[in-house]
């Protein structure tokens, strides 16, 4: 069976270096498909999607919701062609029910359970959807990503190779306002047998990582063992949030941190000693500002950028807080009805989709471009 894996293209924030890092979520599934399918990826952000070739069956891997137009577009060309087009990601199982129209759609974390899915595709029995909501496999059963599926010289910028994504945990604790981890992810922190960690670090020739865990601090013992069982690997990396600890902060630096995401979300000294002691040890910060939030006038936003050149960042990423579904302010945005658009091409978390609180959508655009 040739089976032909799409990841498809989005527009990026304006403003921003354009650079491409190799996707997470399809090298992941990949690394699921049975030995007797051939296997050809393909990175709509950094090649040209082979439409002309006859393809048994088609995949779509879907993070981010602005890439749903094109995903929609491609399942259209294919289907047309008479291809069977199996979604899946991130994205197509937030828009489920729209997704469901255009092609098969799986549906949870894919360990254990694809092998059953391309035989009704051999078959031509391909079911509109595999469901596992909510039914989380053993994490002990996720192995290393299929990493031979992209090539490097695609990823590069300015000759510069770009990080390799890897993760050592699924699932997420928390419940940030803005993000969509607990509606798939489930609630509970589901950290990776070291055994498998290192294993999967074993096969990352990178010697630079992005560990795309949702937070690294939610378990200050397995964090810890985690950065111990880094050190050996003499890899430099960046992730989201490390636990604000000493001891923790210094094996971070030890297994070779090279810069955290951090959430700016206002101008207060908590934020601002966060930030310090990141750099004390070493560790660079790279700032997330959301503009936007409730709170928000063009006043404040002006004193929050102050605030950042004040601290010293070593970066800074803006966007627009942006009402992606499953999360907890698409629900308060659409309860009040404050949600303008639902235009997909939209949500790229540059664009103003809701009417916020203190301060009009076209005025807050500009505010973003300031």
């Amino acid at each position: 069976m040739n089976f032909l894996l799409i990841y498809p293209s989005w527009s990026k924030l304006e403003h921003q270096t354009e650079f491409n890092l190799p996707p997470h979520g399809p090298v992941v599934m990949a690394a699921e498909i049975p030995d007797w399918v051939e296997v050809t990826f393909a990175d709509e952000n950094v090649q040209q999607v082979p439409v002309s070739e006859d393809w048994d069956m088609v995949g779509i891997s879907v993070m981010l919701t602005a890439q749903l137009p094109r995903a929609l577009a491609l399942a259209a060309l294919f289907r047309g062609k008479g291809v069977p087009v199996l979604f899946g990601g991130i994205s197509a199982m937030l828009h489920a029910d729209e997704v469901a129209q255009h092609g098969s759609l799986f549906y949870g974390e894919v360990e254990g359970r694809l092998g059953p899915v391309f035989e009704d595709a051999r078959a031509g029995q391909l079911k509109p959807r595999y469901d596992y909501d909510g039914d989380f496999p053993d994490i002990a059963a996720v192995g290393p990503a299929r990493r031979e599926l992209l090539t490097d010289e695609l990823y590069t910028h300015k000759g510069v190779r770009m990080v390799d994504l890897f993760h050592a945990s699924r699932g997420c604790r928390f419940n940030c306002f803005p993000c969509c981890t607990p509606f798939l992810g489930g609630r509970s922190f589901r950290p990776r047998p070291m055994a498998r960690v290192e294993e999967e670090l074993a096969t990352i020739e990178n010697d630079r990582l992005f560990i795309v865990d949702n937070s690294l601090a939610q378990d200050t013992e397995w964090e810890k063992e985690l950065f111990r069982t880094m050190i050996p690997f003499k890899k430099s990396w960046c992730c989201h949030p490390i636990e604000d600890d000493p001891e923790v902060l210094d094996l971070a630096a030890q297994a070779g941190a090279w810069y955290v995401y951090q959430a700016v979300f206002d101008t207060s000294d908590f934020i601002r000693e966060r930030v310090k002691r990141y750099k004390d040890h070493g560790i660079g910060v790279e700032g997330t500002i959301i503009l936007g939030l409730d709170d928000h006038d063009e006043e404040s936003i002006k004193r929050l950028v102050d605030f950042l050149m004040e601290i010293d960042l070593d970066l800074a990423e803006f966007t627009v807080l942006t009402p992606f579904r499953g999360s907890r302010i698409h629900r308060q945005l659409t309860k009040q009805g404050r949600i303008l658009s639902e235009d997909h091409s939209l949500y790229n978390a540059g664009n103003v989709v809701y009417q916020p609180k203190k301060i009009s959508p076209e005025r807050l655009q500009e505010m973003y471009h300031y």
